[in-house]
């Protein structure tokens, strides 16, 4: 079964929301290496629409020459979870409809032969997956700031959900690199 991986660049205070305003400063190498390895291992994305409009706004026009991820995201196979969307224009795109059968569509993709499933952003996507019990690995890049305001990846979480520490390194500039999995019950 294909894994489904979760990536957030998070402050302390765990704001995801626009790390554009304030991660650059702790990339690194080391970074850069983790969001690799994950992108390696993947042949498909998974966004909220909200996340999938910035994207497709802004990545197709990006070559490969100008940032490397141009030429991973606009050739991936991308699934974009929406109740509004009609039609996409971005290539290699399919709508997945949210709501009740959403698990199911899922569970569907991750059944399917490939690689694994990257999502970065689509933070209230990825709460409803966690709480699905579908996401196999949550990859949080803890930056040392406290933002003080944004949206936070666990705000109206509503349930526990045990996870496991299965991976940590630290990076020269703070940064914490911190990979948990479902605990086993």
């Amino acid at each position: 079964m294909r894994k489904l991986r979760a990536v957030y660049f998070i402050s302390l205070d765990g704001v995801v929301e626009s790390p554009d305003k304030w991660h650059f400063p702790y990339f690194s190498d080391e970074m850069g290496e983790v969001i690799g390895s994950v992108m390696t291992d993947a042949d498909a994305v998974l966004m909220g629409r909200s996340n999938f409009l910035d994207w497709q706004g802004y990545w197709p026009g990006v070559t490969p020459e100008q940032d490397p991820f141009a030429a991973f995201v606009n050739n991936v196979k991308k699934y974009v979870v929406s109740s509004t969307l009609d039609s996409v224009t971005w290539n290699n795109t399919e709508i997945l409809r949210g709501g009740d059968g959403l698990a199911d569509e899922i569970t569907r993709i991750k059944e399917q032969p490939g690689k694994g499933i990257y999502i970065q952003g689509s933070p209230t996507l990825v709460r409803a997956l966690l709480r699905e019990g579908l996401v196999d690995e949550l990859v949080l890049l803890q930056h040392p700031i406290v933002v003080g305001s944004g949206q936070r990846l666990f705000d109206d979480f509503g349930k526990q959900v045990p996870l496991k520490l299965a991976e940590s390194k630290a990076f020269p500039t703070g940064v914490l690199a911190l990979t948990y999995v479902p605990a086993e019950n």
